[in-house]
């Protein structure tokens, strides 16, 4: 009973804390008013992770793709590891590292926005991904855990949340997430 309340209080104390972030505020509001410009300029919205940062980036994905709150059209918004075949293949002719730099090198353009999830903030893929978007002028967010790692050298947004915790940070990750997905969603469609 008492490790199932302190994993309860450990999770309310990281999302305390980032309601605490003044800052915060600030950057989702700004990253989601640049994702409605880049979407309303037909840009696209990528995004990409390993493992459960894999299974955000597809969810997170999907909100913008399909709905969040309201029946609208889809934006144009999709996870980099959803085609599995190119991820094979890419894994087995290169290697895993390069599966997201090469997606990117291929069809992100100026203005398209990445998001790159990783608790680490140093998943190489992840990070290729990012530098090769920043290479093409994209615009770059990271959703990290504390410090950012190395990806938050390549974010123009960085979402480090303060914890060292891989659960408690990817509950954070998808709370961001949601805030992010219900922000675009409203300023698009005027709601």
């Amino acid at each position: 009973m008492e490790k199932i309340k302190a994993i309860i209080q450990e999770s309310i104390n990281v999302k305390t804390a980032l309601l605490q972030d003044i800052n915060f505020y600030t950057k989702i509001d700004q990253l989601a008013d640049l994702i409605v410009q880049s979407l309303k300029a037909n840009k696209k919205v990528y995004f990409c992770g390993n493992g459960g940062s894999a299974a955000d980036a597809q969810h997170l994905a999907a909100e913008l793709s399909g709905r969040f709150y309201t029946v609208r059209p889809a934006l144009a918004a999709e996870a980099l590891h959803v085609n599995t075949s190119y991820l094979t293949a890419v894994a087995n002719d290169y290697s895993y590292d390069v599966v997201y730099q090469r997606m990117i090198a291929g069809i992100g353009q100026e203005n398209d926005v990445l998001i790159g999830i990783s608790t680490s903030g140093n998943s190489k893929n992840v990070l290729l991904a990012l530098e090769s978007a920043k290479s093409k002028k994209m615009i770059t967010a990271s959703f990290t855990g504390e410090g950012g790692g190395k990806m938050a050298a390549y974010s123009d947004f960085l979402f480090d949340v303060k914890s060292k915790d891989t659960p408690r940070i990817q509950e954070c990750h998808i709370l961001i997430g949601h805030i992010m997905c219900q922000l675009v969603e409203e300023k698009y469609f005027n709601i």
